[in-house]
């Protein structure tokens, strides 16, 4: 069984707790995760009245960003979608109070990584099959920063995605391990403990990936990224764009530092059906221009609908 695989005839068990705007479901994980909290898959539900398509929606790494994703859940609700918020695993209620969220994530070891990151894709996969229980409309994802890598992975291997848009998000893990400010720790990890491919540095990071790295155009499906070493390219983004075959919105930042551009543009060069939307913004500034990401969003998502141009609250 390949990493992002899952016996799909095993029962979701759902539960729902409905409040004012949205119902939050939660169902059992696939998976034996590596800490009780994550056993379970929460997802909020915000149904529209007259749905056109469901979106799955993928939060970035960490909690705080979480609270004010959830306003596009919201409007993306009031123009006909209903929306899917997955919480991660190993994020906010699933995860101890005491974390700051994905912790897992951010290990020096390839093959940890990988895991987290399938275990990520298997949740998205999951809330489809609950998703397909009630409705029959088209599904759509949306990633933003860490979000965005998991749903180019999912749009890569689940057909039942006819649309994605990615945000401020990339891949190469060398313009991300060794430029963000948000995997600092994790560089000072790297030279203190290294890694079972004993990565240390940009350096031995480029060397120990030059191979595979040149072997991406190669490969023919989904199964041979797994041939490939060191394990990192089993979760890169841009080991999975070549089979990402549905047409894609992306949304870069000019003045992003935590997904810099040569990360950026190494996913979106590999992507056969991309259009791309450049904003004057960082990472979090791009808060700022979340109505204008939530029109062309809805303009992309609904092109073959009359969209409602009521202003977006």
């Amino acid at each position: 069984m390949l990493p992002f695989e899952y016996d799909k005839h095993k029962a979701l068990n759902v539960q729902k707790k409905s409040f004012m705007n949205f119902n939050l479901i939660s169902f059992d994980a696939v998976y034996e995760p590596h800490i009780e909290e994550s056993k379970r898959v929460y997802v909020y539900e915000f149904l529209a009245n007259e749905p056109k398509l469901d979106l799955i929606f993928v939060h970035g790494i960490g909690n705080r960003n979480i609270s004010y994703l959830l306003w596009f859940a919201e409007n993306f609700k009031k123009h006909g979608i209903n929306t899917y918020f997955v919480i991660l695993p190993y994020h906010w209620f699933r995860a101890p109070s005491s974390w700051r969220g994905g912790e897992p994530f951010f290990s020096t070891s390839p093959k940890h990584c990988s895991v987290m990151f399938h275990q990520s894709v298997k949740d998205v996969r999951r809330t489809l099959d609950y998703v397909e229980q009630s409705s029959h409309l088209p599904k759509a994802i949306m990633g933003f920063s860490f979000g965005g890598m998991i749903a180019t992975m999912a749009l890569a291997i689940d057909e039942r995605l006819k649309k994605g848009i990615l945000a401020f998000t990339g891949g190469d893990w060398r313009w991300i391990n060794w430029y963000a400010p948000h995997t600092e720790q994790l560089r000072k990890d790297y030279m203190e403990k290294s890694n079972e491919y004993n990565c240390r540095d940009e350096a031995t990071c480029v060397k120990n990936r030059s191979n595979a790295f040149e072997k991406l155009g190669q490969l023919e499906k989904i199964e041979d990224i797994f041939q490939l070493e060191p394990a990192c390219f089993h979760y890169d983004p841009i080991s999975y764009a070549k089979f990402v075959r549905q047409p894609v919105l992306f949304f870069k930042g000019l003045f992003d530092r935590v997904i810099i551009s040569r990360s950026s543009d190494e996913l979106i060069k590999r992507l056969s059906d991309v259009r791309k939307i450049s904003l004057p913004c960082g990472h979090r500034s791009s808060y700022f221009f979340r109505r204008l990401i939530l029109r062309r969003s809805l303009k992309f998502l609904l092109e073959d609908e009359k969209l409602d141009h009521r202003s977006l609250r």
